[in-house]
């Protein structure tokens, strides 16, 4: 059924009222539904965490309410006059990102991601052009552009597929780039939220996957999805073992790893990729990048383009997160668990609950 909104509407969210602040419920609004608008009513919403940096100041001030999510799935439920790419009743997604200038090099190269005029808009703790505050997906309602918004295809059940637009895409643009595939060794670096995707995505693009985890407790996990090998990085005969093996590594934990240690995994011309991104600065010795020309990198999600592209390509693989599914009363428990990795692998808030 369509919702006809003709002003700014008020929708139920879970928001942190101010910096480490418990979550709690609200409401927050919405803008009417413009030209190329569609209006999303929200039925899963994956818990990232990059929404526990942000939602406790790790990665800077933040604007406070503040509604995280930006891993969201849900049904058009109105569209505005100029949509083209929409209908009411699609099954769609949104991302990390909501807006970028749309005229910069990067943008009208489908690099959004890296947009070189005001930035992206983030999905949350972001100010859109009319300078007002973003909420995420912690909310039953989403107003988004068509042009930032998701088709989710139908061989993906909007549970699993939810965490595809950050985790998913997050590992799929650095593999897709540095072109993990048969031939390839490629390394993933934890086995979290993004790492189970990782290795996932790494393994249908046929490259022979390794994860590297602090343990092996999840060693029997990472086998089922798709590694060939797991070792143990607290055993300092894994880095022994494995010198010059990797031709692309990709790191996914938010801590600070002994960046050398790892650089010597890779092979002449590998990569070390990072998505996971630490609170805190990291060290290095140039004389690790520059023996064996190898490339210390970062990358950050996907354009809009690239992300559609890794939502068919999952559903082509039947590659869905895997989720434990929660009410939204719980989510402050489960920024906890994911603290204490305590999740396998990716919490999803059921929007229903909100």
């Amino acid at each position: 059924m369509t919702t006809t909104v003709s002003a700014y509407a008020a929708y139920a969210a879970y928001a942190a009222p101010a910096a480490k602040a418990p979550l709690e419920r609200t409401t927050v609004p919405r803008r009417p539904v413009g030209e190329h608008d569609v209006l999303i009513e929200i039925k899963y919403a994956g818990i990232c965490h990059s929404d526990i940096h942000q939602a406790r100041d790790g990665w800077g001030e933040g604007i406070f309410p503040m509604v995280p999510g930006h891993e969201i799935a849900g049904i058009v439920a109105e569209v505005g006059p100029g949509v083209t790419t929409f209908a009411v009743g699609d099954r769609v997604g949104v991302g990390c990102m909501v807006d970028s200038c749309r005229e910069c090099d990067n943008c009208k190269a489908g690099l959004e991601q890296y947009c070189l005029g005001a930035g992206m808009v983030g999905t949350y703790n972001a100010l859109d052009k009319n300078g007002e505050p973003t909420y995420g997906g912690y909310s039953t309602h989403i107003v988004v552009d068509e042009a930032f918004t998701l088709r989710i295809p139908d061989g993906l059940s909007l549970d699993v597929a939810a965490p595809l637009l950050c985790a998913g895409i997050t590992l799929y643009s650095p593999l897709a780039h540095w072109q993990a595939g048969p031939g390839k060794r490629v390394a993933i670096v934890g086995l979290g939220g993004l790492g189970h995707m990782g290795v996932k995505i790494a393994h249908a693009l046929g490259a022979e996957v390794t994860v590297l985890s602090q343990s092996l407790r999840k060693k029997d996990d990472g086998l089922k999805l798709g590694a060939d090998h797991y070792y143990a990085t607290s055993d300092e005969a894994t880095f022994e073992e494995l010198a010059g093996t990797f031709d692309l590594i990709v790191s996914t934990v938010s801590a600070p790893l002994p960046l050398d240690a790892y650089l010597r995994l890779l092979k002449t011309d590998g990569a070390f990729v990072n998505v996971g991104a630490p609170e805190e600065p990291v060290s290095l010795n140039l004389f690790s990048v520059i023996g064996g020309r190898k490339t210390l990198a970062g990358s950050g999600i996907g354009g809009i383009r690239e992300t559609q592209e890794m939502l068919d390509f999952c559903a082509e693989h039947g590659l869905g997160a895997e989720i434990e599914l929660i009410s939204a009363d719980r989510i402050n428990e489960a920024y906890e668990r994911v603290l204490a990795s305590d999740v396998r692998y990716r919490f999803v808030i059921d929007a229903a609950t909100i």
